[in-house]
């Protein structure tokens, strides 16, 4: 057994006391402890790389307001780790679990296994040896708690609860912090005005539609019978009750938890107070004068200009997004440091940080000032995106600009871009993966097309701007060329945007954005993840091809299946990946009225609809495409929106 075992077994020892005196009881709930088939030994690199973990998530959920998610080691002794304290209980018992939780779980919660999770009644705690950061699940794994019950109330106490819950699960999630309370009052069956008390909560590396889910999933297995409820899961928690719910106020200290106060040593700092008083307004002047001449050699001024003072004006008065301050930024990626760089964009590169007011690390994309270009880039990112809500689209998290400087902030997609996965030479994307990544991206443009207030056209969809999470599901990102247009307009004229190999080749001729254009770039994407090629490829003979051509010929010959990337060695779904070759196909027409709209295919891609009978060669017009009457809209098939 490790040493740092022996260290975790002799805390909890120590610690026994106060939990009896305090008359709580720790033993986890079992029903919802989660553990795994697979083990460790005694001594092994991963038990080691475990010790140090518990240790630091003890030490970590301690010092930063009761929650902390790290990882330690390399593969295959990796193993990541989150803590968190519900935030309604009182902060020492928040201590006293996070002390408990670390021998328990490696002892008897689930000893020598190498996944975790173990819940008490003020915290839990969960491992394991797979990336599951930002992500909801263990959704039938929880504690409930349930007290005193109304039968006459029944029906307006569950009214009143999902009015409640359901308007704090949207402010959780819009909230950095992740946390709501709220309260609404209800008419009792005896007249009586009453009030419910509401809580929500959600680990804070959740995304906003991450979070969302978890708390819509929970609220959806409360009844609405008790005044009373607790339903605790891994990564959200709901509580209502007829009395007002106190958020715990943290007091972050040492891992060693609260300490009596040494009573000679209280003397004798208050003897010396005059001399310690004396050192500590010196030591700050002397700080704050370094800190001046620190910003006047290494940080931005702030801009101070009328356009800088105009847009961040424009900012403030939207929802969502919050402003940082450059310093922030720049601690949280140790001064755009190169080995805080995760690659190189269009218009600047992006870093890793990690925020310690919020404790969840991002996506920090430092824009140039001096680019004309990327200054409406980085106007139309803050403007568009940070408006938009779905479960596809990277979200956007807050916004800098200072002296030459722009800087935008997103939640951090832990498996990058789509582009990385697909042309590696090590690990193949398997099918299911990017059957669902396809359709992810469909949800996506449907939603921007057809489903939110204005149409929003993209104009840059391409697989390097398609961003995957932890669990590989796809989100849209990069709006820096977005454009709003009302939903009875079909095009918005523009100056020429997008990427060679995927812009609609009208659209260069004309330079009218359009849905139908945003549909054209949908295709090549659906193509390129089904091939596993990019856009233009060379033949044999070196003459240089488009993918959607490609595609066409071999359709045209009957062998469509034939351009299924070849190392994915026939392990896909046949109806699958021949609706999306064909799909990708039917978007990619170079005639604009012979595409589908993004609702269209959306259906046909989830094989709601039938693929069409007759698709054009690639480069040539044809007559109409037999479709069905109506999609599942109810509109007709036939119709496509016209430029104008």
């Amino acid at each position: 057994m490790a040493p740092r075992r022996f260290l975790l077994l002799a805390v909890a020892a120590s610690l026994g006391a106060a939990s009896a005196a305090a008359s709580v009881d720790y033993t986890p709930y079992v029903r919802a402890s989660v553990c795994s088939d697979s083990n460790y030994t005694d001594g092994s690199p991963y038990e080691v790389q475990l010790d140090n973990l518990l240790h630091d998530l003890r030490d970590g959920a301690i010092g930063n307001g009761g929650f902390f998610q790290t990882d330690k080691g390399h593969w295959p002794t990796h193993v990541y780790g989150q803590a968190m304290c519900y935030v309604d209980c009182d902060w020492s018992m928040c201590e006293l679990c996070l002390q408990v939780a670390p021998s328990y779980v490696m002892t008897k919660g689930c000893p020598n296994n190498k996944r975790g999770a173990i819940m008490y009644d003020w915290c839990y705690q969960r491992y394991s040896d797979e990336q599951f950061f930002g992500h909801g699940d263990f959704f039938e794994h929880g504690m409930s708690a349930q007290g005193g019950s109304n039968g006459d109330d029944a029906v307006s106490m569950n009214q009143t609860m999902w009015e409640l819950v359901t308007g704090l699960i949207a402010e959780a999630a819009g909230s950095p912090r992740r946390i709501a309370n709220g309260s609404q009052t209800y008419v009792d069956s005896r007249g009586n005005s009453q009030v419910m008390y509401g809580l929500v909560q959600c680990a804070l590396g959740f995304s906003p539609s991450e979070c969302t889910n978890c708390l819509n999933t929970t609220l959806a297995s409360m009844p609405g019978t008790a005044t009373t409820a607790k339903f605790r899961r891994y990564g959200c928690y709901i509580t209502h009750a007829p009395d007002p719910i106190d958020v715990s106020t943290p007091r972050p200290q040492s891992a060693g938890g609260p300490r009596r106060p040494n009573r000679r040593l209280v003397v004798a700092v208050c003897a010396a107070s005059g001399s310690v008083f004396m050192l500590i307004c010196i030591s700050i002047s002397v700080r704050l004068l370094l800190r001046r001449l620190e910003r006047r050699t290494h940080s931005p001024r702030v801009a101070s200009n009328e356009a800088d003072e105009a847009m961040e004006h424009e900012f403030r008065q939207g929802t969502g997004p919050r402003r940082f301050c450059y310093s922030e930024l720049a601690a949280a990626t140790d001064n755009f440091s190169d080995a805080k760089k995760l690659g190189e964009g269009g218009f600047g590169p992006v870093y890793r940080g990690f925020l310690k007011d919020l404790r969840m690390e991002v996506a920090i994309k430092r824009v140039s000032k001096g680019s004309r270009q990327g200054r409406k880039e980085y106007a139309s990112e803050v403007r568009v995106i940070s408006r938009l809500r779905h479960r596809n689209l990277v979200q956007i998290i807050g916004w800098c600009h200072a002296g030459r400087e722009l800087l935008l902030v997103y939640e951090l997609m832990q498996n990058g871009s789509l582009d990385l996965h697909l042309y590696s030479a090590d690990n193949v994307l398997w099918w299911p993966v990017r059957h669902r990544i396809v359709l992810g991206i469909g949800s996506a443009l449907l939603y921007l097309h057809q489903d939110w207030e204005q149409c929003v056209l993209h104009r840059d969809i391409k697989t390097s701007n398609v961003m995957l999470d932890a669990s590989f599901n796809a989100k849209l990102g990069d709006f820096g060329l977005a454009r709003l247009v009302d939903h009875d307009r079909g095009a918005h004229t523009t100056e020429l945007a997008g990427t060679l190999g995927y812009m609609d080749p009208e659209c260069t001729i004309t330079g009218r954005a359009s849905t139908e254009s945003d549909v054209y770039s949908f295709g090549v994407v659906l193509l390129e993840i089904a091939c596993g090629r990019r856009p233009t490829t060379a033949r044999p003979d070196g003459t240089l091809i488009h993918l959607a051509q490609r595609v066409s010929e071999l359709h045209g010959q009957g062998r469509i299946l034939d351009a299924a990337d070849p190392r994915l060695d026939g392990n896909f779904d046949l109806q699958e990946m021949e609706c999306v070759l064909v799909v990708g196909l039917w978007c990619a027409c170079h005639d604009q009225s012979l595409r589908p709209s993004i609702r269209q295919a959306v259906n046909v891609l989830r094989l709601e609809a039938p693929l069409p009978e007759r698709m054009p060669p690639v480069g040539q017009a044809a007559g109409p495409l037999l479709m069905p009457d109506s999609d599942s809209t109810g509109h007709s098939s036939s119709s496509t929106q016209q430029l104008i």
